[in-house]
């Protein structure tokens, strides 16, 4: 029953991630030639613009938008990115037999027992997964902030230190810093599709991971 339970709920979410991307990326209604040139133009030097697509919106998503959309939409992707990368690590990170000591709850399940994937929400107890979703909520609602969502204007789409953290930014040049805020850009490109693909990979049967999930 359990595994029937997290089968149906995989699907679920498998679903539903499908159509919130379909959703988030549907195509504005068309306008002139004439109002799409100039605002499209004003984004063509932004960030994450490069060979071998150079500025690329098949969608419209960019027609009619002006620099607070712009921003707003580079922060979700910025943060989705985020996510996906941590996905990816922890997939690879627990594929490789790393696994965090000692055990989840008080029956005694270990770190170690929880396995890959979608099967992980048939090990885990609802009120494990409710703590996992109350601590995201946490660090959504108060900690991961910036101006598109209710902050102070940190220094550009994305920044989370909030006058707290820092790492040693500050000490970057600007070159350097387009340059590693361009690499984060990239790479969590790539982990959107290299989750997604994972995830649908496992529903289908066909594990990417040698020796299945």
């Amino acid at each position: 029953q359990a595994a029937k339970k997290s089968k149906m709920f995989s699907k679920l979410l498998v679903v539903a991630s499908l159509a919130a991307s379909a959703f988030a990326f549907t195509a504005p209604v068309a306008t002139t030639a004439a109002t799409r040139a100039a605002p499209l133009k004003a984004f063509e030097s932004e960030l994450g613009v490069q060979p071998p697509l150079g500025f690329w919106d098949p969608l419209g998503l960019l027609a009619d938008a002006d620099q607070e959309k712009f921003d707003r939409l580079r922060y979700v992707e910025i943060k989705h990115g985020r996510i996906c990368m941590l996905a990816v690590l922890g997939q690879i990170t627990t594929k490789a037999g790393i696994f965090l000591p000692g055990t989840i709850d008080y029956a005694g399940t270990k770190f170690s027992d929880v396995p890959t994937g979608f099967g992980a929400f048939s090990t885990i107890s609802t009120a494990g997964i409710a703590q996992i979703v109350a601590f995201i909520g946490f660090l959504e609602l108060v900690v991961m902030k910036d101006s598109a969502n209710g902050a102070a204007p940190g220094e550009f789409p994305g920044d989370f230190r909030n006058g707290a953290l820092d790492f040693g930014w500050d000490t970057f040049s600007e070159e350097e810093k387009a340059f590693k805020r361009g690499v984060e850009l990239n790479n969590g490109r790539a982990a959107q599709m290299g989750i997604l693909a994972l995830m649908v990979h496992e529903e289908l049967g066909v594990s990417l991971w040698p020796g299945g999930i």
